[in-house]
């Protein structure tokens, strides 16, 4: 259990670390600007700091008591189970999911094995080392299947592929950002997301963007996405409530996410990801549904920061 602050000075100095060197630097410092400015009015004594190499000689100087990671992304992102790993080293207290957590969510690939074993729904799937044969690939899984590297996050270098002819542009897309890529069966439906905070499963959103699909355009640029909330009513709503809590408990995670699920023209729900530090700006998904829970966004943030008092912090 998370516990309760009602004095901001019970936090101490906060490092609010962000920005980073992953490809979802510019979303991260965002993210970290609202985060900062929401936490500062609350009267909680945080800076902000850019990137981890910055923050781990801070904190062997000794100026930062515990770290908000608004840090988004692998490789310099901070959502990947390093930072953890450093954090845990020095003892000192971070918001978010612990190593193993970071790491298995920052994996599609291995999150969906996690899933699979547990029999919990995620759609058919081939992990793409590099040089792998990707047409037999894509004939093992069907069309139209999706393609992605298997380790970045904010839709970078996905692609919807329909046909065969489509296919090896969307590998060489993918195959511009470090490490594996994964291809999956396209789930055609609804998308929605289904943040969590502490133990609370927040209401659920069902993302209709103006075009094909939820991209990076249509989470962080265009105003015309519309965002249903719930996205879901009675016992459909409950179900996927459910299945998102299990899904981020069955990877590890802690503190707060973001489960992001398709749901079929059948009315089956299909697990895709894990975000354990989700975005916190305009456009973001966390920040929207924990409104409609009656919790705004300096709130939020003080939820988010108390989540680093987790066991004996």
């Amino acid at each position: 259990m998370n516990r309760t602050i009602t004095d901001p000075a019970q936090f101490g100095r906060v490092a609010v670390v962000m920005g980073g060197s992953s490809t979802e630097r510019e979303v991260s410092l965002d993210s970290g600007r609202n985060v900062l400015a929401a936490l500062k009015a609350r009267g909680v004594d945080a800076h902000a700091i850019d990137g981890i190499p910055a923050l781990l000689d801070a904190l062997r100087a000794g100026h930062f008591a515990r770290v908000f990671n608004i840090l988004h992304g692998q490789h310099g992102g901070g959502e990947d189970g390093v930072l953890q790993g450093a954090l845990e080293s020095l003892h000192v207290p971070y918001t978010g999911s612990g190593v193993l957590g970071s790491a298995l969510s920052m994996d599609k690939t291995r999150s969906k094995r996690v899933w699979q074993s547990l029999g919990l729904p995620t759609p058919k799937f081939v992990a793409l080392p590099r040089g792998a044969d990707v047409h037999a690939a894509a004939a093992q899984v069907g069309f139209p299947l999706i393609v992605k590297p298997a380790c970045e996050g904010s839709s970078v270098g996905v692609t919807r592929v329909f046909a065969e002819k489509d296919l090896d542009a969307a590998v060489e897309l993918a195959a511009r950002y470090p490490g594996d890529l994964l291809m999956e069966t396209l789930i055609e439906g609804d998308e929605l997301t289904v943040g969590i905070l502490g133990r609370e499963v927040l209401p659920s959103i069902h993302i209709v963007p103006k075009g094909a699909f939820y991209d990076y355009n249509a989470k962080y640029v265009a105003e015309d996405t519309l965002y249903l909330c719930p996205g879901q009513e009675g016992e459909a709503e409950a179900e996927l409530r459910g299945l998102a809590l299990r899904a981020f408990d069955a990877l590890g995670c802690s503190g707060w996410g973001r489960v992001d699920v398709m749901r079929d023209r059948a009315g089956r729900n299909w697990l895709l990801e894990v975000n354990t530090a989700p975005g916190m700006t305009s456009h973001s998904l966390v920040p929207k549904a924990a409104a409609v829970a009656g919790v705004d966004y300096q709130a939020l943030c003080w939820r988010v920061l108390e989540t680093s008092f987790r066991e004996g912090a």
